[in-house]
């Protein structure tokens, strides 16, 4: 599963070997100070959270989603497993314009690493 990881002003999504694969793409990273907003979810595939076209990557719906989801605004990245707790982080000036991921951290440990 994916997992935050935070290397000065830097901070990753960090992706096992197998994740990489599966989205086609290397773990995501961002500086901190293209951190918008965090927001917790109670399950990511619920309607309206999820925008657009995975291209590249991997999904069977309601079970993984990982890589790229495209939509007219621009790219998020994914790394969503079954219809688990998650977090939707919205970044500016970044390839990415949101991370979507499933997460048993609390969002308190989440909110730490941008703070």
């Amino acid at each position: 599963m994916a997992e935050l990881l935070r290397t000065g002003d830097t901070v990753t999504l960090q992706l096992s070997r197998w994740e990489e694969i599966g989205a086609l793409h290397n773990s995501p990273t961002m500086e901190v100070s293209q951190y918008v907003s965090i927001r917790r979810y109670e399950n990511l595939w619920s309607r309206g959270i999820i925008r657009g076209i995975r291209a590249p990557g991997t999904g069977i719906f309601l079970f993984i989603l990982l890589g790229t989801i495209r939509h007219r605004h621009g790219k998020d990245f994914t790394a969503i497993y079954r219809r688990r707790p998650g977090y939707v982080i919205e970044i500016e000036g970044s390839e990415f314009k949101r991370w979507l991921f499933t997460s048993d951290k609390s969002e308190e440990l989440t909110k730490l690493i941008f703070d």
